[in-house]
């Protein structure tokens, strides 16, 4: 029988029914909490025997899996027809819900890819972190960092003299283009002027593009090649400024070739991937081997690693990666085996359209590669382990002193900083930033549009804001408190109705409604974010803030949270404390790490007040400029803002560019162009 005693299920009679009842098929499984969150995504070939196995007593009681387990409330299982669906389909809800306890790539949507734009009649190549799988574009990636991807597109750009990546859009494109006369790109032999006719024919330039993508797939050898063919057929045409040009670019990817390490004597594609681990930190490391050379080694950092085994670590980061990487070489070397290696081969074939060859070698040259894999990998996780200590460090020094200083009884894991702003009150916002053990936490950033204070009144301003988010706290609290009561009720459904509803959750996703699945998700996450509370609040401004404040918080029974004040100096050069019913302030020590820490919160949320201010200003004023203009409504403003992006855009603007915008006509882009 399973042990159920260290759980937060509350019918345990019903949920060991429920699990009984689950089959031994190939399926999906999802653990969630008492709040219906979903804490972790499994699949298995034998969903009742591997869901039994988390209630079978953890050898570490505060391991990942104790923990787990502690929090599992209830669960959901699909089950599929073979082991390959059931591979897909955790894939696809991992990536959508990025539970807490799965092994996760950091930070994966972020990561930069080069994108080629083949389908335009002047192709692009810039970085992008947004990749749309589509027909005529083609991605190189992803890299894992953003600087590795700038550094190659302006060697690549150096070399090949393409459209400057990122500083070429189609709007400049295009008023060159009319014009007839190219930018500085051209002067400095940085763009080969498409935007001019007769500069470069189209031909040309794509054979440009096409050179440039040979060399980012890593066949330097073939990119010579057409070099010279070029270069030779330049020169039989007496056109000895582009031969010169084309020996000169020979050149340089000659050297660039020669530092490319050559691994083999043959011409193999394969990826060779490594791992290292300490700590409960660890670091995948990819070598990309074209053609026989070494090209790119990029290091990814894995979260939620603790407790995992590497063949489990190695798996989750192949699947991963591979479903977002641009391509899939027919051989991967690896360190370690990895679970399920025939369904994440059959996998990977079908998605390269080839067989795909795992290999984990263990003697020769292949074996030298894995270790060398291995070495990268290890010399990037001292690296991050080293910046983790160092911020760590600092981070708990700096919160010690703030808790000493302030009598806290623990350290202040999270601080939410509250600021307001605006210009001879109107416009008038408030701001919420929030740290978590010493670190900005964006995600929990909140701005607020004051809505019943009229003037420049900052504490009326923060009351306001300090009561709309402690409103919504008790209201998010109230709720989770009433969903935890109704999960108390005894659930005995039948296994078809939840492998119904399970199928259903997913099918909804990629029905035509999932924007609305999306919103009310978001809606969701973003209500329980609400709820979560700080250890220390601080108030931009002096006594009549602070008071304010703790007259909101007494209001609605927040006032057991610590809250202090945080006065300036005139010039921005005293970052002060001002405890409730002090006389005087709290001065901190010039070199006080508690006074570094509470300078950038306080500076944070001055930054994200005046930054939301500004652009409400800016916008406020384009709108007024625009509302007093005969022939322009809401509709053609919006229009109008949206092509040109500002006031003073519109009124750069020539009137067949303003005619041009749907819902204009010439007449009223010649009145407009006349009143600006």
């Amino acid at each position: 029988m399973p042990d159920l005693s260290h759980t937060s299920i509350a019918d345990r009679a019903a949920f060991e029914e429920r699990l009984r009842a689950v089959p031994l098929a190939p399926g999906v499984y999802l653990w969630k909490n008492a709040h219906g969150k979903i804490l972790y995504v499994g699949k298995s070939r034998r969903l009742r025997d591997r869901m039994r196995s988390y209630f079978n007593g953890a050898d570490d009681p505060s391991g990942k899996t104790a923990r787990l387990a502690a929090q599992i409330a209830d669960f959901q299982i699909i089950v599929t027809s073979t082991e390959l669906e059931a591979l897909l389909l955790e894939m696809t809800l991992i990536k959508q819900h990025r539970p807490r306890f799965n092994v996760l790539l950091k930070d994966d949507k972020s990561y930069p890819y080069i994108k080629v734009t083949l389908r335009e009649p002047w192709p692009r190549i810039f970085a992008t972190r947004n990749p749309r799988w589509e027909e005529g574009t083609r991605y190189f990636g992803p890299y894992s960092s953003a600087g590795a991807v700038y550094r190659t597109l302006d060697q690549l750009n150096r070399l090949f003299a393409f459209r400057p990546p990122s500083r070429c859009p189609d709007e400049k494109f295009n008023r060159h283009r009319k014009l007839g006369k190219p930018c500085l790109y051209y002067d400095i032999k940085r763009c080969l002027g498409p935007c001019v006719p007769g500069l470069v024919d189209r031909e040309e330039y794509r054979t440009t593009i096409e050179t440039v993508c040979r060399f980012l797939e890593g066949k330097s050898d073939l990119v010579l090649k057409t070099l010279r063919r070029q270069m030779d057929a330049a020169a039989d045409q007496l056109d000895f400024e582009r031969a010169a040009k084309l020996r000169d670019s020979i050149r340089d990817v000659d050297l660039i070739s020669q530092r490319q390490q050559v691994l083999r004597q043959d011409s193999a594609d394969q990826d060779v991937i490594g791992l290292a681990r300490e700590d409960g930190m660890a670091v995948a490391q990819l070598l990309c081997v074209r053609g026989g050379k070494l090209v790119s080694a990029e290091s990814f950092p894995l979260q939620n690693t603790e407790g995992e085994s590497n063949a489990a670590l190695l798996a989750s980061f192949l699947t991963q990666f591979y479903d977002a990487a641009a391509e899939v070489p027919p051989s991967v070397l690896l360190a370690a085996q990895i679970e399920a290696p025939a369904v994440i081969e059959q996998w990977l074939a079908q998605k390269a359209g080839r067989k795909v060859a795992l290999h984990v070698p263990q003697r020769g040259e292949k074996r030298r590669l894995v270790e060398l894999a291995e070495q990268n990998a290890r010399q990037k996780l001292e690296e991050l382990r080293l910046q983790w200590l160092n911020s760590e460090q600092r981070a708990v020094a700096s919160l010690t002193e703030v808790r000493d200083l302030l009598g806290l009884s623990a350290l202040p894991a999270r601080i939410e900083c509250f600021d307001v702003s605006n210009t001879q009150g109107t416009n008038s916002v408030g701001a919420m930033v929030v740290f978590e053990r010493g670190e900005p936490k964006k995600s929990r950033y909140r701005k607020f549009r004051i809505k019943t204070v009229q003037g420049a009144n900052d504490v009326a301003s923060i009351q306001e804001v300090l009561r709309r988010r402690f409103q919504r706290a008790a209201a998010a609290i109230g709720e989770e408190e009433q969903k935890a009561a109704d999960d108390e009720r005894s659930t005995t459904n039948g296994q078809q109705e939840a492998i119904t509803s399970a199928r259903a959750d997913v099918e909804e996703t990629d029905a035509a409604d999932a924007g609305a699945v999306q919103q009310a998700r978001a809606e969701l996450e973003q209500q329980e974010t609400w709820a979560e509370l700080p250890d220390l609040i601080l108030i931009d401004g002096g006594v009549g803030q602070l008071n304010g404040a703790l007259a909101v918080l007494r209001e609605l029974r927040f006032d057991h949270i610590p809250t202090v004040g945080v006065v300036k100096g005139p010039d921005r050069d005293r970052f002060d404390l001002l405890l409730p019913g002090a006389g005087e302030l709290l001065t901190l020590k010039r070199d006080s790490a508690a006074l570094r820490l509470i300078q950038v919160i306080d500076e944070e949320a001055d930054r994200f007040a005046k930054d939301y201010h500004r652009k409400l200003r800016s916008k406020s004023a384009t709108s007024s400029r625009l509302e007093e203009i005969p022939g322009i409504g809401p509709k053609r403003r919006q229009l109008l803002l949206k092509r040109f992006g500002s006031l003073e855009g519109i009124r750069q603007a020539t009137v067949d560019e303003l005619a041009a915008v749907p819902g204009m006509t010439r007449k009223a882009a010649e009145e407009l162009k006349s009143m600006l």
